[in-house]
């Protein structure tokens, strides 16, 4: 049985977001806010799950950091815990305190929660250790960019999948419009949803092997493994060109693939996991790209805020 550690920041309600914020910057490979009913003004538990435990200095100095970036005082913190756990207790509180999240057109819930009847294009993620539950803002905002501005038979690049979430997400839109337009025409005109998709590219790279095998689970359990293809590899020369492209990542490894990003997304591409601080930063390399490719034809460049977090949304000119 697997083993994390836990650090639990006990914290005034209005300040969980920035918090949360702090932990995922220190690489948390998951957090929890409790949400359950509190009396007005009371401090809530924000935990944050850890590979190996993380000095307790480093965690209060960057909790300290974000709360000055979202408008808090650092007394908000009140008290700062941290503990071992074992797998079946991290599932559990999973479960106990992951409720669906709504962008957009998705709703992105776990595995055992009611819906219940809705038009919404219904997402199931089971809560692992992969990046990409639907409850961070950076997915949220590629969810969103991807419900905005993608088109049905665009071929489709998740790189650094993850839970596979995004590449889901395309798939969806993909065959829920296919089958809603046979319906429409009662089956007398339109290809079958597989003989479509066999012609649509969806692909999802990631360079971690646990991320891949659990991706291509999920998409199995939503449904459209046959329309995704997973690969464990990061975006190289040899990778064909997409229609469009999602790489929610950090800024440091963003930058070095910024050119092969640029080059290889033909109408789309959206950047993420990068801070709104970071904003001149990347508007900046993207700039550099422009002046130094004759060929590069940027029509467009957009940025959505969530939190203390940015995408960036590059258009194609062509």
């Amino acid at each position: 049985m697997n083993t994390w550690f836990a650090v639990d920041i006990t914290v005034e309600s209005e300040a969980t977001e920035a918090v949360e914020s702090a932990l995922n910057i220190l690489d948390a490979i998951g957090t929890e806010i409790d949400m359950f009913p509190k009396a007005q003004g009371e401090p809530r538990l924000v935990t944050g799950f850890f590979d190996a435990m993380p000095d307790e200095s480093v965690v209060r100095s960057a909790a300290k950091e974000s709360l000055a970036i979202y408008g808090f005082a650092a007394d908000a913190i009140k008290g700062i815990a941290t503990r071992v756990v074992e797998e079946s207790d991290w599932l559990a509180e999973w479960k106990k305190h992951w409720i669906p999240t709504t962008v957009g057109r998705f709703i992105i819930a776990p595995p055992w929660a009611d819906i219940g009847e809705t038009d919404a294009i219904v997402i199931r993620i089971e809560p692992n250790m992969a990046f990409g539950t639907g409850t961070h803002e950076t997915t949220q905002l590629c969810l969103q960019a991807i419900d905005n501005n993608f088109r049905v038979g665009q071929s489709f690049l998740d790189v650094g999948t993850g839970t596979g979430i995004l590449a889901i997400a395309a798939a969806k839109l993909t065959t829920e419009s296919i089958e809603e337009d046979e319906k429409a025409h009662q089956n007398k005109f339109l290809n079958s949803v597989s003989s479509v998709l066999s012609v649509v590219k969806i692909l999802a790279f990631d360079t971690d092997a646990d991320s891949i095998k659990i991706a291509n689970e999920n998409a199995a359990a939503n449904g459209v493994s046959a329309c995704i293809e997973f690969d464990q590899r990061s975006i190289g020369n040899d990778t064909h060109t997409f229609d469009f492209i999602c790489a929610n990542l950090t800024l440091d490894v963003i930058v070095p693939l910024l050119p092969l990003l640029l080059e290889k997304a033909k109408k789309t591409l959206v950047l993420s996991g990068i801070l709104a601080e970071q904003r001149d930063t990347i508007a900046t390399e993207i700039e550099k790209f422009q002046i130094s490719n004759s060929k590069s034809e940027i029509a467009g460049l957009k940025f959505e805020t969530k939190g203390e977090w940015i995408a960036v949304i590059v258009t194609n000119g062509a």
